[in-house]
């Protein structure tokens, strides 16, 4: 497992395990990133990340995407 931020670029990976406290999980979770689902990291930007999950681009903080493994 590794940090989504650290992924390929271009390839579909499976989450595998979210960390972080109870209200990190739940705002991850409302954005669509839950154990099992396919995530595809489209850019990175320092440690910044666009992810497309579930047919939506979301920008995430480099500390979001480190807490999304994959």
């Amino acid at each position: 497992m590794i940090p989504l931020s650290l992924a390929d670029i271009g390839k579909e990976h499976l989450i595998q395990k979210i960390s972080g406290n109870t209200e990190i999980k739940k705002h991850l979770e409302d954005l669509g990133f839950t154990t099992g689902t396919k995530v595809v990291l489209i850019s990175t930007l320092g440690e910044n990340a666009i992810v497309a999950v579930k047919g939506a681009r979301i920008a995430l903080g480099a500390d979001m995407a480190r807490k999304i493994m994959v």
